[in-house]
C-alpha cells in the first residue's frame, strides 16, 4: 500500500507535506510492513466511539486519539486499543492522563 492510499483511507487529502510526513512515519514505525493493515481496521473499529488513528502534528507517528463522549464509550474503546496491541504485538505509549497513544511498532 503506498503512503497515499494510507492516507486517504485515514481520511486525508494527500499532499507532498503528508506524503512526507506519511514516508517518515512508515520509516519511524518498528514492523511498519506488518501492522499497517491493523492500523487502518483500528480506525475503522473507534469510529463508533468517536475515536481514530491519525498521523501525530509532534511525532514522526500514528497517534491514536479517544474522544470518546460518554465514559463508557471511552472505556471501550481503551479496550479495542489494549486488544489491537495484544493481538497484533504493537507497542503503544500512552500519554500521561491523556486519551492519546503514540504507536511505536510491532513488538516481536
Amino acid at each position: 500500500m503506498q503512503s497515499e492510499a494510507m492516507l486517504n483511507q485515514l481520511g486525508y487529502s494527500p499532499n507532498d507535506a503528508l506524503v512526507q510526513q506519511m514516508k517518515r512515519i512508515e520509516d519511524n514505525t518498528v514492523g511498519y510492513e506488518k501492522i499497517r493493515k491493523h492500523i487502518l481496521d483500528l480506525n475503522k473499529v473507534l469510529k463508533v466511539d468517536n475515536s481514530f488513528v491519525a498521523m501525530s502534528n509532534t511525532n514522526d507517528c500514528f497517534k491514536i486519539k479517544v474522544e470518546a463522549k460518554t465514559p463508557e464509550a471511552s472505556e471501550e474503546a481503551h479496550e479495542k486499543i489494549k486488544h489491537f496491541s495484544d493481538k497484533f504485538k504493537v507497542k503503544l505509549n500512552r500519554l500521561e492522563n491523556k486519551d492519546t497513544y503514540y504507536i511505536v511498532g510491532f513488538n516481536h
